[in-house]
């Protein structure tokens, strides 16, 4: 049927799987949180916090619901959480999440996907550093840090670019800067996450690029992991 219908074959392959992929992220992510508190957002703020970030993921109200029932039930699924660190194309930094039923599939799959693209497994996350991560739109940092501060958050940062706002607190100041956002009428975040930001950043060019990008790919449709760091700076 000709390369054309290949190629937008694979492409359509690909994204069902990575859609397939966010699914199960979310499902078990919120399953966990559910579990390890009360299956109610309202009282658990780590459920609530999953619910935002899969939302803003266009994950579906089937799929969070799903899983919050079934934390609910008598029915326990046991999922351990994994961190895999690695030197990946052109020696940058990789810090992969992983929560599985199957730690040894985990390990050797994210293992596999690195390797087969030249990299290796090796500590790098001394370049990280956690910060709780909250993104929106807006356009007034001098309203949004005075409003933060006086909330009594730990703000680490708040930058602007093309009225995408961000905002970089503490960890343990995270859900309160969601609730002083809350306050001044800030619901709907980009992103909203405890995650991991690198402390400098690369750029990449020619293979090395092309082969980061196909891990991030591989990595995305993987069952198993959860979330992916690194330290390349994707906009170049």
């Amino acid at each position: 049927m000709g390369r054309a219908y290949q190629v937008r074959a694979s492409s359509m392959a690909a994204t069902a799987a990575k859609r397939s992929a966010l699914f199960m992220r979310a499902s078990k992510e919120i399953y966990v949180a559910a579990k390890n508190g009360v299956p109610d957002p309202d009282s658990n703020l780590a459920l609530r916090a999953a619910i935002d970030k899969y939302r803003a993921l266009n994950v579906t109200r089937e799929v969070i619901d799903r899983a919050v029932k079934k934390a609910q039930g008598n029915e326990v699924e046991a999922y351990a959480a994994g961190r895999y660190e690695a030197f990946g194309p052109g020696n940058c930094y990789l810090i992969v999440d992983t929560l599985t039923d199957n730690t040894n599939r985990a390990l050797t799959d994210v293992r596999s996907s690195i390797t087969k693209r030249g990299g290796k497994m090796g500590s790098v996350v001394f370049n990280f550093t956690e910060y709780g991560q909250l993104v929106f739109q807006g356009h007034d940092v001098s309203k949004i840090e005075e409003a933060l501060i006086l909330g009594d958050v730990d703000v680490q940062s708040v930058t602007l670019e093309e009225d995408v706002m961000e905002v970089l607190v503490a960890p343990t100041s995270f859900a309160q800067a969601k609730s002083v956002l809350s306050e001044l009428g800030i619901t709907s975040f980009i992103s909203a996450e405890i995650c991991l930001i690198p402390n400098e950043t690369i750029t990449l060019s020619g293979e090395d690029k092309a082969l980061f990008e196909q891990l991030l790919d591989v990595l995305d449709e993987l069952q198993d992991v959860q979330n992916v760091y690194h330290n390349v700076n994707l906009s170049k």
